[in-house]
């Protein structure tokens, strides 16, 4: 499992801003990491998997997205569904990881495109057979997916509903025009009264603001995290393989080495702290994280752990933005070049950073810290009644 996942690795790193320049889908990859098991890796023994510990399964993570950045994030949704199939009873959960074992992906579609934060989609039960309707944008990796994991509402209740990828009433289109994470799939997916299977929607969970709650929302976040933390290994990887071979160092006449240019040596330090840091502040909170959930750990706890997962939103990114900023002054003009593409990775993390807003998560810790309460994410001047539904 290893070694076929260390070569698929060296096998599509080299590639990966050709992919992103000619906007080539990465339906093949998929399958190949489907193919060698990685979206099974967390599938309990008791159901014939081989779980990895969450934080190992958070490095691997971290090293997809440093071969590709948008292959990594794709995983996101997948990942959550399986963290959310851990917490479901035994009979629930069964038949969903047998489909995951087989090499399944599973795709996320949850937000929609309205002036508000309505909810349109919707469970018909009149002919009888639920039937599921509506779009959905942002639905990262449900181009490439066997189902497609989303919010809806069954009457005047909001569920989560699983359904097939593969029937001829979905139809997912790359029209993400995002300047970063392009190869995502997250654009548009339209649901034409889809059938519900027996087991396609989800039991609510019977503490709706639990642990489990809060191990889902970490696990959702993490994964973006991790994605910026990958990127910042390549940003490192492809700056070093850039300034070696060169022979000048722009501003200075004659071959002068920028290898050894004390400035260009600074730069790249700046990068192999960000990696570095970056790498280490996912994979110590992953493994909180993953002890917590496998030893049933409190509410108090889990939120805790959140917590620490806002922290990273905001210190991550930020600091992964500015080692990437800085990055072209290891090679003037010639750092800009389309070849190179290392503005792909600054493109990226920006995109990432700005997929959930930021500075509500870092206000929401400052308002915990200096009144002990939560805000309720709600905007100013929104209507009540509206946020409610």
């Amino acid at each position: 499992m290893t070694l076929a996942f260390d070569e698929f690795l060296a096998r599509v790193a080299p590639d990966a801003a050709r992919r992103e320049r000619d906007r080539c889908l990465l339906t093949a990859e998929l399958a190949e990491l489907r193919g060698i098991g990685f979206g099974a890796w967390r599938v309990p023994a008791a159901f014939g998997g081989s779980p990895l510990r969450l934080e190992e399964l958070f490095a691997r993570l971290i090293r997809l997205a440093g071969a590709d950045a948008s292959l990594g994030h794709v995983w996101r949704g997948h990942i959550a569904f399986v963290e959310s199939l851990r917490q479901q009873p035994a009979a629930v959960a069964a038949p969903w990881f047998e489909r995951i074992l087989s090499g399944d992906f599973v795709g996320n579609a949850q937000s929609e495109r309205h002036d508000t934060a309505r909810l349109e989609t919707r469970i018909d039960r009149s002919a009888g057979s639920p039937l599921l309707s509506g779009t959905k944008y942002y639905t990262t990796g449900s181009i490439y997916a066997d189902w497609i994991h989303l919010a809806a509402l069954d009457g005047d209740e909001r569920v989560a509903v699983t359904v097939s990828a593969h029937h001829d009433g979905v139809r997912s289109t790359d029209d993400w025009d995002g300047f970063g994470q392009v190869l995502t799939g997250s654009g548009t997916t339209v649901f034409d009264s889809v059938p519900v299977g027996v087991d396609g929607i989800l039991p609510p969970s019977s503490d709706p603001a639990g642990a489990a709650w809060h191990h889902l929302g970490s696990i959702l976040q993490l994964a973006l995290v991790a994605v910026v933390a990958g990127i910042a290994q390549r940003a490192l990887d492809d700056t070093v393989a850039f300034v070696t071979p060169r022979r000048r160092t722009f501003g200075f006449a004659g071959e002068t080495l920028p290898r050894e240019d004390p400035l260009v040596q600074l730069v790249v330090g700046e990068l192999s702290v960000a990696a570095s840091t970056a790498r280490r502040l996912v994979l110590s909170v992953a493994a909180d994280l993953g002890d917590a959930s496998e030893s049933g750990a409190s509410v108090e706890r889990m939120r805790d752990i959140q917590f620490d997962v806002f922290r990273l939103q905001e210190l991550v990114p930020r600091l992964v933005l500015d080692a990437t900023t800085r990055l072209f002054e290891v090679g003037g003009a010639s750092a800009v070049g389309n070849g190179y593409a290392l503005d792909r990775h600054w493109r990226n993390v920006r995109t990432i950073a700005s997929h959930n807003p930021v500075i509500q998560r870092t206000r929401a810790l400052g308002q915990f810290a200096l009144t002990g309460d939560l805000p309720d994410w709600q905007a100013p001047a929104a209507d009540r009644s509206e946020a409610s539904r």
